[in-house]
């Protein structure tokens, strides 16, 4: 059942034909498909292959190489699609890389790179669903990753007789270091890898020096230069999270994704525009969430009335309502105008839409639980997991309170903090 606020907000023909596609196919999916894939921690592979086949995965690929060419809004709309429709956060969580992990390639790959590699992925024949930032020792300190790539050219290679594990194709990188809470490692061809060029130290900046690179995932197991281990969580519990080691991986030049040492300012341009897919997918918990705990408090009887009689039950479905809408309408006024307005105002605006969406995802799991009583921690009612899944988006991709750091010093002015 959707309910009419669900479609609170005015769509153009293709968002509306985007949320309806969507719909369309997570119907194919019902609730024991989602609580067999978190219980059984399984990757949702045929929901994604689906999704993959009508070529969903390649919405913000140009169409001059396969893809469909869209914008922000739309992508919000489709991943509230996915998140509302039953699978919740870890649903749109098990796309989102394969989704947003190819746009680097669009915007700074060599055209060599992006007509090999963009069609395929567009087309659902390879996916790029991980990306290599976070490191033990940095944490949100993206500057202060440790991962190293080190430039090798033939001339250097072929003064050391005893390296035959050296390609003859041309210069190289040899990639060292350590990453953690990696998603989708064992669902991705493809990993968009960030590994520093030049040292912190030798840099002026801290921001300078850290590069981006395209990774062939099964390349670095044949060369035996990857190790990776499953990190054991309670949330999402159907897309994996690793740990990965790189021990002299070697890839070719030519996988450097831009410019040497420029890939922190890559991340950083795409930034806002993924943030707003983060709180598309939080508000489609919200509406879940909601829809269970409404649904719930309508259905159960105590003491000879539906427990929705209640204002207790009331209450705080209704205060949760008010924080979702809030986040919606934010959050696709934000993606409305992200094109146009400059970079300052969408970095405040996008980080505003995740703060105010993943507050409202937490209010409304809360409250779904809660209307469930004893039964709100069990299996069968989904809303158990809907809230492990809201408690994780206050977490990521950025806490709320690095949110409000950024806020308060970019559009409040107040001193930095940290």
């Amino acid at each position: 059942m959707v309910h009419s606020w669900r479609d609170s907000v005015p769509l153009s023909d293709e968002q509306t034909l985007v949320r309806d596609s969507i719909r369309e196919i997570c119907q194919e999916f019902d609730r024991e498909y989602w609580r067999e894939r978190d219980e059984n921690e399984e990757y949702p592979h045929e929901f994604v292959e689906t999704l993959s086949d009508h070529g969903w995965l390649g919405i913000l690929i140009p169409e001059e190489y396969g893809g469909a060419g869209m914008q922000t809004t739309e992508v919000a709309v489709m991943m509230e699609e996915i998140a509302a429709n039953g699978g919740g956060f870890s649903a749109a969580q098990a796309v989102h890389g394969g989704i947003y992990n190819s746009t680097p390639l669009v915007k700074y790959a060599d055209e060599e790179l992006k007509s090999e590699l963009l069609p395929k992925v567009a087309d659902g024949e390879v996916a790029i669903q991980s990306f290599g930032l976070t490191e033990p020792n940095a944490g949100s300190d993206s500057t202060s990753i440790e991962t190293s790539a080190e430039r090798v050219s033939a001339e250097q290679r072929s003064a050391d007789p005893s390296d035959v594990t050296a390609s003859e194709d041309g210069d190289e990188y040899v990639i060292n270091g350590q990453k953690i809470w990696i998603s989708r490692v064992d669902a991705t061809d493809y990993l968009v890898l960030m590994a520093r060029t030049t040292p912190r130290e030798a840099v002026d900046k801290r921001t300078e020096g850290i590069s981006m690179f395209l990774v062939d995932v099964e390349e670095a197991y044949d060369q035996d230069a990857l190790e990776i281990q499953q990190i054991p969580k309670t949330a999402s519990g159907f897309v994996h999270s690793y740990e990965m080691w790189f021990s002299d991986l070697r890839i070719p030049a030519d996988r450097l994704i831009g410019e040497e040492g420029r890939g922190f300012y890559q991340v950083l341009d795409g930034l806002n525009e993924e943030r707003l897919a983060i709180a598309a997918e939080c508000v489609g918990l919200a509406e879940v969430s909601l829809e269970r705990g409404i649904e719930y408090a309508n259905e159960r009887e105590v003491f000879g009335r539906q427990i929705g009689s209640n204002q207790s039950i009331q209450h705080p479905l209704a205060e949760a309502y008010t924080e979702t809408l809030a986040a919606k309408q934010l959050l696709y006024g934000a993606a409305e105008t992200i094109e146009s307005a400059s970079q300052k105002e969408t970095g405040a605006m996008a980080n505003a839409a995740k703060y105010r969406a993943a507050e409202a995802a937490f209010a409304a799991a809360d409250a779904a639980v809660q209307t469930h009583g004893g039964f709100g921690v069990a299996r069968e009612y989904d809303v158990e997991r809907y809230f492990r899944e809201a408690r994780l988006t206050r977490i990521v991709p950025i806490t709320q309170q690095l949110v409000l750091n950024y806020i308060s010093e970019n559009v409040l002015g107040l001193p930095r903090s940290y």
